[in-house]
């Protein structure tokens, strides 16, 4: 399609309505829009590896396959560009006026009623790709300069303030393939053209990327998303390296939990446990560590309802390609999926749980001493999963040395054959039990008693029933 040298496109009322709710109401944090943009490049970028996967003639050819951003704080802007697809004139259109289609205003009439529902209008807008228009929460003007990777393309820009308009220009400046996004910022904003602040944007959602991303020349996604390879191939050296990396620890994960799978749900998960519990130690209480992410692009550093409370002493990352999410990236649409996701999850760890007591007791017994109040604290609060959490208690008994302990499930082993219940007894210590008037009464009938010593066990093994 033949294009004239400049043309200018007036966006509807609706669609600029549409624009000021993701402007204003969608991203709660505005440094999200560097993620969306690096995001956005490496998605071009992998449909462009396709392409010279598939045999395709490509234009540029040899250019490499990576993001490369520049801050310039005197004039105020942030530039994006990868080497990727690109976009003909069309696709300009089409793309970037993804907004402007005809369904913006029934769906700005969606936006209006779940408003007035007191719903969250985000959820609605999954299927709309607009994380570029994030941009605009910080841009005073944006430009999108590109070229196709298709080899009788034109050189392209794209501009536009946000407000009514936008324009697409044929430009003689030489581009690369690939698109260049330049972002002229608001003064508010002026802090994104320092190479500091937009370094730790990138490290803390884009650190994963799997292509190399440049920040004024220096390459900072140095970290591989190691979730994704197989576990054979990774030496205990790599999990604990980056353990401390995601969990910004210094000591060695006690346990290392790495799995893949398929169905219901593409998972894959990179899951620790710390050496200590901090809580015992009067630091309050612990933060959930485990990040999710979707094709390796960080979602939620502390997404609710991933893992039950439960199991916040964890360390880690998921990630699923099986993600729907909002038009922010900021929480899931479907609280169906997240239940599911949990089961997934929780069962998966208590499974390890129990494999490590029957492998390594010894191990078990300086992980139960740390962490089995929530192990407990699951039993509580969490019916679906009580009953697997009850094989991995332990606890002193009559029969056992002091200091050694049993599992429920050994101690039934043991029940007489006319014994239908266990027996615990309740008290500070050990040696209050064996001095107490209660232990002889069953002694005396050569049965079994399980000793408890914290307050919270009377109350679990209440639950356990």
């Amino acid at each position: 399609m033949s294009t004239p040298n400049t043309e200018t496109h007036t966006f509807q009322a609706e669609v600029r309505q549409l624009l000021d709710i993701v402007i204003h109401s969608l991203y709660t944090d505005k440094e999200i829009f560097i993620r969306e943009l690096v995001s956005n490049a490496s998605d071009a970028l992998e449909k462009l590896r396709h392409f010279q996967l598939s045999g395709e003639t490509i234009h540029d050819e040899k250019l490499p396959l990576e993001i490369n951003i520049t801050t310039d704080d005197t004039a105020k802007t942030i530039t994006i560009q990868d080497y990727g697809i690109g976009m003909t004139h069309d696709e300009l259109v089409e793309n970037i006026g993804t907004i402007a289609k005809s369904g913006s205003k029934a769906f700005a009439a969606a936006i209006k009623e779940a408003k007035e529902a007191g719903s969250d209008p985000a959820s609605l807008i999954g299927q709309f790709g607009v994380g570029f228009y994030s941009a605009f929460m910080v841009a005073s003007e944006v430009r999108v300069y590109t070229h196709s990777y298709k080899t009788e393309s034109e050189n392209l820009v794209w501009i536009s303030d946000g407000e009514g308009q936008y324009r697409i220009e044929q430009t003689e400046d030489s581009q690369r393939r690939g698109a260049k996004i330049v972002v002229k910022l608001k003064e508010e904003a002026a802090e994104f053209a320092q190479k500091s602040k937009v370094e730790e944007v990138i490290k803390k959602y884009s650190s994963f990327v799997q292509f190399p991303i440049n920040l004024n020349g220096e390459r900072v996604n140095t970290i591989e998303a190691l979730w994704l390879r197989s576990k054979n191939e990774i030496k205990q050296e790599e999990y604990t390296e980056f353990y401390k990396f995601q969990s910004n620890a210094f000591d060695e994960p006690r346990h290392t939990l790495h799995f893949a799978a398929d169905a219901p749900l593409a998972i894959n998960a990179l899951l620790f446990t710390p050496q200590e519990n901090i809580e015992r130690f009067g630091f309050g209480r612990m933060e959930p560590g485990v990040s999710l992410y979707c094709k390796k692009v960080l979602i939620d550093d502390k997404p609710e309802g991933l893992l039950p409370e439960w199991l916040r002493f964890l360390r880690g990352v998921v990630d699923s390609a099986d993600l729907p999410l909002n038009i922010s990236r900021e929480s899931m649409q479907d609280s169906a999926l997240v239940q599911k996701l949990n089961k997934i999850l929780t069962g998966r760890v208590i499974k390890h749980f129990a494999s490590e007591a029957d492998k390594n007791p010894d191990a078990y017994k300086e992980f139960y001493d740390q962490f089995g109040i929530y192990l407990k604290e699951g039993i509580t609060s969490d019916f679906a999963h009580k009953d697997k959490l009850a094989k991995l208690l332990r606890y002193e008994s009559s029969l056992t040395e002091a200091g050694k302990r049993t599992s429920l499930d050994e101690y039934v082993s043991r029940m007489k054959e006319e014994q239908k219940e266990i027996y615990f007894l309740y008290a500070p210590s050990r040696d209050s039990i064996e001095k107490g008037p209660y232990l002889e009464a069953f002694t005396a009938r050569n049965l079994e008693v399980i000793f408890l010593y914290e307050p919270i066990d009377e109350f679990v093994i209440n639950h356990v029933n």
